[in-house]
This record gives C-alpha cells, structure tokens and sequence, in this order.
C-alpha cells in the first residue's frame, strides 16, 4: 500500500521511479546528486516506491525537537560533525552485527558544490565488503532509482571511474551545484 501510495505521489509530480536493489542483504547506498532541501523528499518517494528501508546519516542539528523524532523514524541516524568520532569504524561495525541493513550516504555531505566527494562512503563498503549500489535522482528525466551494484575492489581510482560513468548526464535540481565526482587524494587528507 505504502509503495503504491508513493508511485502515485511521485506520478502526480511526473516522477518515476527505477531499479531494484541486488540481492545482498547488506549494502551502502550511494545517494546523489545532492544539490537541493528538495532532494530528502524526493529521494524519500523513491525509496518507499522502490520496497527500500534504509538507514541514512544526518547532522545531528537536524534531529533536535520537535521533528528529531520524525527523522529518526524515517531512518535517521544522528552524526556529529564538529568533531571526529570515527564514524566510518562506527558504521563497518554496524555492518559487522547487522543481518540487514541498507546505509544511505550521501557521499557530497552538503547540497553546495564541493571539489571533492567524502571518502567515507567507499572506505565504509570497503571495509565492511559490501556493495555499493549507485541511487540517482535526475530532475531533468524526472527519473531515480538504483543503478548498479559495485563491489569495492580497493582501488578506490578505479572503482570512482565507474561510479563517475554512471552519473554522467544526472542533472540535479541545481545542475550548478553538483561538483566533480572524485575523492580527495591521499595525500591531501587531513589529518
């Protein structure tokens, strides 16, 4: 009833939605382009449409009264961003205890333009050994869903070149906004 109801949603507004999730148990979702407030409710349609409960990560200042408790039900889980509190480690042990679970990253972490991706989504799949399945909302095709499955192989180059292929031609709702699809090198983490 849910994921008709929000077909219908998504039909009204000349959204559909694509995909299926592959068949393993435990996945990170890679959620992008993220460049709008629209993208939480849209990408929350999709998600219903398409049979998916996922866990997704928030700055913790979202989740304060009186709608913390909303987003919590929706899947969110609070993150403090003002410090370190190693949270790749945090979340490849919730994949470590989970027999299911769907983690929904947003690898942008913000809807304005950034010269880079965060690393956290590949070195959480990475460390947990699960794929990453490639989540999409394209406004300009009115179209989202689930690409493909990739399963990390440690190069994080070359896995991000086939990350990068898929999103070629996915146009947020401000195109302007969605920056380079890379991952900081190395060499210039910070420490």
């Amino acid at each position: 009833m849910r994921r008709q109801l929000a077909r219908a949603v998504l039909a009204l507004f000349g959204w559909r939605a694509v995909g299926a999730l592959p068949d393993a148990r435990t996945i990170v979702l890679v959620v992008a382009p993220h460049t709008s407030n629209w993208d939480f409710p849209v990408m929350l349609l999709l998600a219903v449409a398409l049979g998916i409960k996922a866990t997704w990560m928030g700055k913790h200042t979202l989740f304060r009264p009186p709608f913390g408790w909303i987003l919590r039900r929706l899947g969110g889980l609070p993150i403090d961003r003002t410090a370190r509190h190693n949270v790749v480690d945090q979340a490849v042990a919730a994949f470590r205890t989970s027999d299911r679970l769907v983690l929904a990253v947003l690898p942008e972490g913000t809807r304005k333009r950034t010269p880079y991706w965060k690393s956290g989504f590949y070195h959480i799949a990475n460390g947990a050994r699960v794929p990453m399945v490639l989540g999409f909302a394209d406004y300009r095709r009115k179209v989202g869903g689930l690409g493909p499955a990739i399963m990390p192989s440690g190069d994080a180059e070359a896995d991000m070149a086939a990350i990068r292929a898929f999103y070629i031609g996915v146009v947020g709702k401000r195109p302007e906004q969605f920056g380079e699809i890379r991952l900081r090198p190395p060499a210039e983490e910070p420490q």
